[in-house]
């Protein structure tokens, strides 16, 4: 839709979430521990582990710090870990979808329903957001990388399904990502490995769910929705937060203080 930029959007909500972003580490490094924990501890012959750490060091992680997760996947300490997802909607029908990662199944459940009760949203039962959804491969690139044409080419080549440039002015948004290349689910790390040949590194790697449509949402309730988003990345058990809304970016901006 005209005037929308879901990536305007997401940064104008990046400052609110400067606190949130304090806990980025821990978060990288408790889905290092999981992912060394569930196969090699060595990322060449691990997937998932390979994509925690390329994502951590984009992250500017320190190696120490990498090291350090993957050699606590020996320990016993993980063993407990669980890996839950929540689904629900928020003001105006938005669908959210929180992946949590906790060795507490409790506080991560009362967390995520106290976030949602106290934010105009409402949990609901598994399945009644993401039959809607698709579950992909994302790799995002920063605007430098290449022209709109040559990332598509490379694209392309590499066996992508789609590629999304929205290259807003770096100065005002400096983290936005520029080109996002969608994978198929099983394809990501194909893509990804030949598509870093010609562009370099990415700037993310992931497997992330992908809604099939959006919700327009308009006036008060971009704040409320805001605040709700918030409040879910600022639980310690969460490790991701989807949401499907489509905001002006006169909107986002308003209600992003």
């Amino acid at each position: 839709m005209a005037g929308h930029s879901k990536f305007k959007n997401i940064m104008h909500r990046k400052g609110r979430a400067d606190a949130v972003r304090s806990k980025l580490f821990s978060r990288l490094s408790r889905e290092i521990t999981v992912a060394a924990k569930s196969g090699m501890p060595d990322p060449a012959m691990n997937p998932r582990l390979r994509l925690a750490v390329n994502n951590a060091k984009a992250e500017s992680m320190p190696k120490e710090n990498i090291e350090r997760a993957i050699k606590k996947a020996s320990g016993g300490e993980v063993d407990a870990m669980e890996e839950i997802r929540y689904e629900g909607r928020g003001p105006g029908g938005v669908q959210i979808i929180v992946e949590v990662l906790t060795d507490n199944r409790n506080r991560a459940a009362s967390g995520v329903r106290s976030a949602f009760a106290k934010n105009g949203g409402a949990l609901g039962e598994s399945g009644s957001v993401t039959f809607m959804w698709d579950r992909v491969g994302k790799i995002d690139y920063p605007a430098e990388a290449g022209t709109e044409d040559a990332v598509m080419e490379a694209a392309i080549e590499a066996g992508a399904q789609d590629v999304e440039s929205d290259l807003v002015k770096p100065d005002i948004y400096e983290d936005a990502p520029g080109h996002t290349i969608w994978t198929a689910f099983e394809d990501l790390n194909e893509v990804a490995e030949a598509m870093s040949k010609v562009l370099g590194d990415p700037k993310s790697t992931a497997i992330v769910w992908k809604p099939q449509s959006e919700i327009d949402l308009e006036g008060d309730s971009v704040g409320t929705l805001f605040k709700l988003l918030d409040a879910l990345d600022a639980e310690d058990d969460v490790q991701q937060v989807y949401s499907n809304e489509n905001i002006s970016d006169e909107d986002a901006a308003k209600y992003a203080g």
